[in-house]
């Protein structure tokens, strides 16, 4: 088994890095072969519509664009599995996990009418979100909304799709140094001492179960 992770947040060891290094644990501790990268350390942009992908006679599922991101797309489809985190800024995954999603799709859509894929192995698909919105504004918000990528996933790459959010999260660790005056810092604290290391292990969990 090979399961490739991901982070698409900037912040190369808060909390979405730290949830997807211990989904990488998850996966190693049943034997899989793991790769980790951080895609802010790529130069590449979001889908092109350049259409090379869907010319005739064209090799299928392959984005023949030339950036860093082409052969990370060539690594994800030829994996078992790709587990993505991403922080959620104004409602929405960040610009490079929008750029890397569009780009991983649009090469495996089918023009051709039924069915909607070329792509024809499984590839398990798992979603790490954080966020400092509430529990609440999560299920009556933002969910839904994530949930438009996160069901599109099956559609094209058939495989197990599952999504982990992390809520509420502790943005610094001394808001004293920050114009943060809207959040309680205590309150914060206390609540990454308590839920923190249930995210963490729920991602755990999540790279064992997408590696078996």
């Amino acid at each position: 088994m090979k399961t490739i992770i991901i982070n698409a947040s900037p912040r190369k060891n808060w909390n979405t890095a730290q949830l997807l290094k211990e989904a990488q644990r998850g996966a190693e501790s049943v034997g899989a072969e793991t790769e980790y990268i951080d895609i802010f350390d790529l130069t590449f942009t979001g889908c092109r519509s350049c259409l090379a992908c869907k010319r005739k006679g064209a090799e299928r599922n392959k984005c023949y664009w030339k950036d860093d991101l082409s052969p990370l797309i060539e690594k994800i489809l030829a994996a078992d599995a790709v587990i993505i985190g991403s922080p959620i800024y104004f409602g929405q995954p960040t610009a490079s996990f929008r750029a890397l999603w569009e780009r991983l799709a649009f090469p495996v859509l089918s023009y051709d009418g039924q069915p909607i894929s070329y792509y024809d192995s499984k590839l398990n698909v798992g979603f790490i979100w954080t966020m400092n919105a509430t529990p609440e504004y999560y299920e009556n918000g933002l969910k839904p909304t994530l949930a438009v990528t996160e069901n599109t996933a099956p559609m094209f790459f058939h495989g197990e799709v599952r999504s982990y959010a992390a809520l509420d999260t502790l943005q610094v660790s001394d808001y004293s140094k920050y114009s943060m005056g809207a959040f309680d810092e205590q309150a914060k604290k206390q609540r990454h001492d308590t839920q923190f290391p249930i995210d963490m292990q729920e991602c755990f969990r999540m790279g064992a179960d997408f590696s078996r």
